[in-house]
């Protein structure tokens, strides 16, 4: 059995700058609660903070706090996930006195920014990358999983960020396997963690639904380098990619929850060309027509949010929404499904149409594409919601997150 020496009280969880949650019900449509009435906990689980381990006082001086964090989830490239800690683990550094470790796999060693020490690991996915991500990372002040997995020795205080929660709310996105084991995954990981990390108030909301958990918010933001583009580079993403004129752009990883098949009947009802950018996974298809650019070079991301006509993303779930604020901070307008946590990302600088419904999207795109003077609007307002969302504001919340379980930084 652990023995504990806290050195101060701490009341876990904290208020950051935006919405913790509790342990009432919180309201999502269409999603079953039957799971959320089963695994409900009287209360949030409270542990005494840690002390330090890797800082000590003495004639030798100061030795500095260590961070160990979980980053087996970046790769080269990636989505929102992979971003989220690109992004962080740039931005943490200036934000506490330590010494930042990260586990990573040895074909992503490169997206670590200068600061974070590696443990290199192998090249592995799905189940494999599952059980690495069991082993110990060392003893730490804080250890701290950037896709919920933790190490099951923990060798100091413990945090977890969930993206979302998807394996519960759309398990019929996932094979059976997939979601059954991402799910056993996920509530060992709630019941054991000192401090969870939502990316939004819905993906709080629903911790605390199937969990009892409460969870400190921190957005994601924009990458910095994602701003309106210049004419030239427009015009150079525009040639290499043979795009026409004028097309409706969906950027993202294209899997069933995304609802890509019902933007393709959208845009061919309308009679404008779909763009999509992205990796294709099992059991998803281009739709009929659409024009399928793969991965795209992080270095043609914005021209090719400026060159597109209108950015869609009708998803049917998410836990935040990353490109289309991406889209935003490009100067793209934007129309997306009022579902999940869209509509406290997008606010009203887009245009959000219901979920699901392929003729109401159509009308919203072709009305869109006919009025020159309202994507004007809407892509002014967009770069003005975008500059709202900053990864140093995620960075000084997250280190506010490890402060409060005791650890001096």
């Amino acid at each position: 059995m652990r023995a504990w020496m806290p050195l101060i009280s701490v009341e876990v969880p904290i208020e950051i700058g935006s919405s913790v949650y509790g342990l009432g019900a919180h309201s999502v449509s269409g999603i079953d609660r039957s799971e959320s009435r089963s695994r409900r906990r009287t209360s949030p689980r409270t542990r005494p903070p840690y002390p330090p381990r890797a800082r000590r006082e003495g004639w030798w001086g100061k030795l500095q706090a260590r961070i160990a964090l979980n980053a087996l989830a970046l790769r080269p490239g990636g989505s929102g996930v992979q971003t989220y800690i690109r992004e962080l683990l740039g931005c943490l550094g200036d934000e506490v006195d330590a010494a930042l470790v990260a586990a990573v796999q040895r074909d992503a060693l490169g997206e670590l920014p200068a600061g974070v020490r590696p443990l290199p690991r192998r090249q592995t996915s799905g189940v494999a990358r599952a059980l690495d991500g069991l082993r110990s990372l060392g003893r730490a002040d804080i250890v701290h999983g950037l896709d919920v997995d933790i190490p099951l020795r923990v060798g100091g205080a413990s945090v977890a960020t969930v993206h979302d929660l998807a394996v519960f709310d759309t398990p019929w996105a996932f094979s059976a396997v997939r979601a059954r084991g991402e799910q056993a995954l996920v509530r060992r990981v709630l019941r054991r963690v000192d401090a969870v990390i939502a990316v939004s108030d819905f993906t709080a909301g629903r911790v605390a639904d199937l969990f009892g958990r409460r969870a400190v918010v921190t957005p994601l933001a924009p990458s910095p380098d994602l701003a309106p583009p210049p004419p030239a580079e427009v015009d150079r993403v525009r040639h290499r990619y043979h795009l026409p004129n004028r097309f409706v752009l969906h950027v993202g990883t294209v899997e069933p929850r995304k609802d890509v098949g019902g933007l393709g009947g959208a845009c061919r009802e309308v009679g404008v060309p779909l763009v999509l950018a992205g990796a294709l996974v099992k059991r998803a298809e281009v739709p009929q027509g659409a024009i399928h650019l793969g991965w795209v070079p992080r270095r043609d991301l914005a021209p090719l949010y400026g060159s597109a006509t209108l950015v869609a993303y009708p998803s049917l779930y998410e836990g935040f929404g990353l490109p289309p604020l991406e889209a935003m901070a490009c100067g793209a307008p934007v129309i997306a499904s009022r579902v999940a946590s869209l509509p406290e990302v997008l606010g009203e600088a887009a245009c959000l149409v219901p979920t699901g419904d392929e003729r109401h999207l159509g009308r919203a795109i072709g009305e869109l594409l006919a009025d020159g003077g309202r994507r004007g609007e809407m892509s002014r307002a967009g770069v003005r919601r975008a500059a709202g969302f900053t990864w140093k504001a995620t960075a000084a919340a997250t280190a506010q997150v490890y402060r409060s379980l005791g650890a001096s930084l």
